[in-house]
């Protein structure tokens, strides 16, 4: 499924290429002259791929759709949400056959380097889609990024934190969030004694894996010495530290098939008394029975481990520009405007996600506790390695990830899987650090 570049996709790279630097398709230049000089002459239609998600989030994006046709009456959007699980092989599908690829895509910014280098995105640099790039957060920015050029323009920013619930640490006897994995473990099992509630919540995706790693100092791999490092000793330990919570009671062992949903509502009903996660997920949770008073909703740094390392990864999502467009003046008009400082301001006070300009953190987006304490948090978050097969190598981590948390198979035995095949498709010029 992601072994590689096919033949196939080899072809529609050249002839993205050609259709980049040819004809503009119906009238658009490339290089975005008319967005710059006369945007409101700017026409014609814009698909949009939205890769939020589509019950929680959507509706925001929706309406700032609906303002972005107002403002360029001329310009129709094609609005899709397509499941985030589902958009990065469905991109890369259109967009090597060069039949079906949306204009503008909602990219993962782990998905972004992959998709520049295989000649799918235009390059953005100096566009009028990437309006006073200063005003960037620098984690965001560098994460649009390849090999020099901008690829996207940051659109949401993120990172995770440890979501507790305050009543039932009050009820423990418990007067501050824990700080070390060992404490969350001591936590859960008070917590347990004395509410009956069930300790920490950990989502068996493999991506919410990285704290654990970052808290042995360690990480999928180390670009630098073209290592993958997934399964040395330092991220063995993470894993079986994570293991250890499961196996001990202080964290329930997840679902296989959709654990962080189930984790999540057990968590916003009072039922989980910690549960590791993001922002985007606040809004949800404040839905649920234990947070009518959101002031109960505690968030902290996430817990460190035995090397007293505590990080957690920056995430967030690009707008990207598919090279294929028959667009690129509408395209960027959209990409702009759905990136502006107000847009921002308006998606973060509706549904909690957090801005990725400076100037989007106003007092009304920084008086919410929540965006603030992950504001805070993302000072301290880990960039994720700037590597096209950056987004891919969740997918083989993923299924050994969740069948280690589920306790099917042994941490040694997954990573170790892991590893290799990762070497094997992936990363044919890395060494597997032992």
């Amino acid at each position: 499924m992601r072994r590689g570049i096919s033949v196939a996709a080899v072809v529609g790279v050249l002839a993205l290429t050609a259709t980049a630097c040819g004809g503009d398709g119906g009238g658009s230049g490339n290089d975005g002259a008319k967005a710059a000089s006369d945007p409101g002459s700017v026409s014609g239609t814009v698909t949009w791929w939205d890769t939020s998600d589509a019950t929680n989030e959507a509706p925001a994006f929706k309406k700032l759709v609906s303002a972005f046709e107002q403002k360029y009456p001329k310009i129709k959007v094609e609005y899709v949400n397509v499941p985030f699980d589902q958009a990065q092989q469905k991109f890369k599908t259109a967009a090597a056959t060069g039949k079906g690829a949306p204009d503008v895509l909602r990219s993962d910014v782990g998905w972004t380097p992959g998709f520049a280098q295989l000649g799918y995105l235009k390059d953005l640099t100096g566009t009028p889609a990437l309006d006073k790039p200063e005003d960037f957060l620098e984690g965001p920015l560098k994460n649009a990024a390849y090999q020099g050029k901008t690829y996207g323009v940051p659109q949401v920013t993120d990172t995770l934190g440890l979501l507790y619930n305050k009543e039932l640490f009050r009820k423990a006897g418990i007067d501050k969030p824990p700080a070390t994995w060992q404490e969350v473990k001591d936590a859960a099992a008070k917590i347990k004694d004395k509410t009956g509630a069930e300790g920490i919540g950990l989502s068996p995706d493999s991506y919410y894996s990285l704290p654990f790693l970052y808290g042995e100092n360690s990480d999928m791999v180390d670009v630098a010495k073209k290592k993958i490092t997934i399964s040395d000793a330092a991220s063995r330990k993470g894993i079986e530290t994570a293991v250890d919570l499961v196996k001990s009671g202080a964290a329930p062992k997840p679902s296989g098939t959709d654990g962080y949903n189930a984790l999540k509502t057990d968590f916003k009903n009072g039922k989980l008394s910690m549960l590791i996660d993001g922002p985007w997920a606040t809004k949800e949770i404040f839905g649920g029975d234990a947070y009518k008073a959101k002031d109960n909703l505690g968030i902290a740094a996430i817990p460190a481990g035995s090397t007293g390392t505590a990080g957690a990864p920056v995430g967030g999502h690009n707008l990207v520009v598919y090279a294929g467009s028959k667009n690129f003046d509408a395209s960027y008009l959209f990409t702009r405007f759905m990136t502006e400082a107000a847009q921002q301001e308006q998606a973060s006070t509706s549904v909690g996600v957090l801005p990725t300009r400076k100037s989007a953190y106003t007092k009304a987006v920084l008086a919410d506790p929540v965006r603030s304490a992950y504001y805070q948090a993302l000072s301290k978050a880990h960039a994720r390695p700037a590597i096209p097969q950056g987004g891919d190598l969740f997918t083989d981590w993923l299924k050994h990830y969740t069948q280690i948390l589920t306790l099917k198979e042994e941490p040694k035995e997954g990573l170790d899987a892991t590893a290799k095949a990762w070497q094997s498709a992936l990363l044919k010029d890395y060494g597997i650090e032992e």
